[in-house]
């Protein structure tokens, strides 16, 4: 058979190298509305819930118990199950009804009637929802920090240009997980050059990153991962209760939670009990809201290949998003995951957080080129950052980010590697040569930098939890090798431990160190001329894009 040319190039373009699936719920491979997901009841005696979306209390499993017990209002539970689904999802998207309203009805119903409503509201309507929303005021952004050499240098030098350029929280993980001291410390000082009141997280296993933590090295943790059934949840060695008691955990120390989840982790680990992926995630924020966090990174995140494989699986996305923010939970949207080999596709994925905007529009933007990111790759990386900035400016939104100048990016990469070389001298940790400062001063990525003695690192990383450096010792190495300014910096960082405000839900910190969040800074939208708005100096601030002509200079 004589081919078409139009077909043979067009079976050629990235989006057709992507995997696609039909439709199969009896594996979990639909998006929204499996024929097996439940009806959605409730039956309240005495104030406890006896029966949830179709099942006698003696029939839950943990995670029914876990989200009967401590994550549905009890007291609105039968009133608010009255009111039509549609209804609700029409109150989500008219501008006279309010986000604490809103939040009010949606304490009482179950995960299965949160799955109808989410089934009335088609993508923009979505959006219009997590436009009225989401927790904070003001959108933020989140950064991935990471090199293939798990070099703390370039972490340093990364983190410093990542919030000089406005992410206001920065994680790190490691391809070798021994690094995890040097990482946390390098990611610590180097957030604080760029722009003081970052937040940093580094993941490790729980129980480093929590020692981290307590220490602290870090300031936020988010990969406390919760599931949508129960085998799955006990694959992972875990259950709703030790997620609770760990958040606990992390807090009672003055550790910022967020947990994690996504739809089709219970896709790939096999058994997603025939239910719906938006389903299952409901489970999941429900369990993460009962458990008290006061955040959830969520919107598929790793497991972004499955539902981008199905019919409606990215509006899927969008719904799972908007259900953490009306469980009145933080929202790290994700966008984290390179899903798609067309840049087309990634860049519509986005959109659907980028233009509402949420409390972190990616919970890890790649603040290094792709090939760097340990976290398996970012939807949008360093690359990309003249992009997204033109984007801010052509629709007038804010993603988060700020336009820099060469000059700035050098400044703040110098001083972030010198300042971590100098805390390493001073605490007797592994060297850093003045070469090492100057290639990661000028790197675009880890193929630029210097080698690092790999066995000194990791006897200094061991070194750093067997001596119990923690984050005063490294306030006081600033301090002693003349960075005051730093030192004062990360020490303002501990203090907010003491004081615990920036726990609130969707807390980050400006430059002054005070804290904005949804309860001192709520979501105000109710229509046109309400809520944030991008104008005055931080407009100004977006437009300032390189490479543009300035009429006054002409």
């Amino acid at each position: 058979m004589k081919k078409s040319k139009r077909i043979e190039t067009l079976d050629k373009r990235p989006v057709n190298m992507d995997g696609y699936i039909n439709e199969w719920p009896e594996m979990g491979f639909v998006a929204m509305a499996s024929p097996y997901d439940p009806k959605p009841s409730i039956k309240v005696e005495n104030g406890k819930i006896i029966e949830l979306d179709g099942k006698k209390r003696e029939d839950f499993d943990f995670i029914d118990q876990f989200i009967a017990d401590y994550a549905i209002h009890t007291g609105r539970a039968e009133k608010s199950m009255t009111v039509p689904s549609l209804d609700i999802a029409r109150m989500i998207v008219d501008i006279h009804v309010s986000r604490k309203e809103i939040l009010e009805i949606v304490s009482g119903i179950t995960p299965a009637k949160m799955v109808e409503v989410m089934n009335h509201l088609n993508v923009v309507e979505l959006m219009m929802g997590m436009q009225k929303m989401r927790a904070r005021r003001m959108p933020g952004n989140q950064a991935h920090i990471t090199n293939l050499k798990d070099d703390p240098v370039q972490i340093a030098a990364d983190a410093a240009e990542g919030a000089l350029r406005g992410f206001a929280e920065e994680e790190t993980t490691m391809g070798v997980a021994r690094y995890a001291p040097l990482s946390a410390i390098a990611l610590l000082i180097g957030s604080q050059v760029g722009r003081p009141g970052i937040l940093t997280q580094c993941s490790a296993e729980e129980a480093t990153e929590l020692e981290l933590g307590i220490r602290g090295l870090t300031t936020y943790a988010e990969t406390l991962s919760v599931y949508g059934t129960e085998k799955v949840f006990i694959d992972g060695d875990d259950t709703p209760y030790s997620k609770a008691f760990l958040n606990s955990a992390y807090a009672s120390r003055g550790l910022k939670v967020r947990f994690t989840s996504g739809s089709g982790s219970e896709v790939l680990m096999g058994n997603s009990e025939k239910k719906s992926m938006l389903y299952l995630e409901c489970r999941c924020l429900y369990a993460t809201k009962g458990a008290g966090s006061q955040g959830i990174q969520n919107g598929s995140v790793s497991c972004i290949g499955v539902p981008g494989a199905v019919p409606g699986g990215i509006r899927e996305v969008m719904s799972e998003n908007l259900v953490a923010a009306l469980l009145g939970l933080e929202c790290a949207s994700s966008n984290d995951q390179s899903f798609s080999n067309s840049d087309m596709r990634r860049t519509a994925r986005t959109m659907l957080q980028f233009l509402p905007g949420t409390d972190f529009i990616f919970s890890g933007y790649a603040g290094e080129p792709n090939y760097d990111n340990m976290f398996a790759g970012s939807n949008f990386d360093a690359e990309d950052f003249d992009d997204y900035n033109v984007l801010q400016r052509d629709m007038q939104v804010d993603g988060g980010l700020r336009p820099v100048t060469e000059e700035e990016v050098i400044h703040v990469r110098q001083k972030a590697g010198k300042a971590v070389q100098a805390v390493f001298r001073q605490l007797g940790l592994s060297p850093i040569s003045d070469e090492q400062v100057e290639a990661v001063t000028y790197a675009h990525g880890s193929k630029d930098t210097l080698p690092r003695d790999v066995t000194a690192d990791l006897m200094a990383a061991e070194d750093v939890l067997k001596r119990g450096i923690t984050g005063i010792d490294v306030v006081k190495a600033l301090a002693e090798s003349g960075y005051q300014d730093l030192a004062e910096h990360v020490l303002s960082m501990l203090k907010q431990r003491v004081a615990g405000d920036y726990m609130q839900t969707a807390a980050i910190l400006d430059r002054d160190f005070h804290v904005l969040s949804g309860v001192n800074t709520p979501n105000d939208y109710m229509g046109p001329g309400t809520g944030y708005r991008v104008e005055g100096e931080r407009w100004e601030e977006i437009k300032k894009i390189p490479h543009i002509i300035n009429p006054q200079d002409i």
